[in-house]
């Protein structure tokens, strides 16, 4: 295995987070407050730290063209998804990430089975792709407002993990984050966005009524997160009520997940080392 940058004390706290396959997980009991003792200055230090450490492991995978990554964020509403993608990514080449997010789906996706748009964004060779939302929403969202019957988004969860084995034999590594906010966090920063014009378009009606079906929601990503948490793609659960905090975690987590790739920078052609431009 490569050699990691990160301490000890980090490589414990990602493995406290990760969803061990088989593990019955319970939301409710889980915490959504930063456990990494860290204020927010340091925090940000040492995401810093870490993002040049990830650009580097990115440039090399990016060269190397072998392999890619995805990962996949989910979470209740004003967790940070878009938040999380800002504060990791920028700063990293763009032309070797891709981000998808995945709303409501279209006619033309409705027309397809429901892993058609998924598996039609998953990351090129060389690249991060990263999803905001993903395959998940159709064991959650469609559970909780029963969009389909309940054999139907049971089955889902076979071929979820179906999918992801898939990329994963195919070279693709899956990491997959769940953003745990507290309810009284989510209130507040739902709040925040009706008070702040520059943010106020970011609030729906609907958000009211998602956050009053609060325990079905959890329920529904309870089951999500025991039934798909793989060693091929685990879930690991990021408390979410700090952001500085959050975005660190999902930092640290994808750079233990590229030092284990250790993807390597191609061999030159030969004589280049001889070649003297004027």
């Amino acid at each position: 295995m490569a050699s990691t940058t990160l301490t000890p004390e980090w490589q414990r706290t990602i493995e406290q987070l990760r969803v061990k396959p088989g593990e019955k997980v319970k939301l409710a009991k889980m915490a959504t407050k930063s456990r990494f003792d860290l204020g927010k200055s340091e925090a940000l230090d040492e995401l810093d730290a870490t993002k040049a450490r990830l650009d580097l492991l990115q440039q090399r995978l990016f060269a190397e063209h072998k392999r890619s990554v995805l990962l996949v964020l989910q979470a209740m509403d004003a967790a940070g998804k878009d938040g999380t993608i800002r504060a990791v990514f920028s700063g990293l080449n763009p032309a070797g990430v891709s981000v998808s997010s995945f709303k409501a789906p279209s006619s033309t996706e409705l027309a397809h089975d429901y892993l058609w748009r998924i598996h039609a964004v998953a990351p090129e060779r060389g690249n991060i792709g990263v999803f905001n939302r993903s395959h998940y929403e159709d064991v959650v969202t469609v559970r909780v407002k029963q969009l389909v019957p309940d054999p139907v988004w049971k089955r889902r969860f076979g071929h979820i993990r179906n999918l992801e084995q898939l990329l994963t034999d195919e070279g693709t590594t899956v990491v997959k984050c769940f953003l745990h906010v507290s309810k009284v966090e989510q209130a507040a920063r739902l709040q925040a966005r009706l008070d702040d014009p520059e943010k106020r378009w970011k609030f729906r009606a609907g958000d009211l009524d998602d956050r009053a079906l609060w325990p079905k929601f959890q329920k529904a990503f309870d089951d999500a997160l025991s039934e798909t948490s793989t060693a091929a793609a685990p879930w690991y659960v990021v408390p979410a009520d700090s952001n500085s905090g959050r975005n660190l975690a999902v930092a640290k987590i994808l750079l233990q997940t590229l030092e284990r790739l250790d993807p390597q920078i191609p061999p030159a052609d030969p004589g280049l080392e001889k070649i003297t431009i004027v």
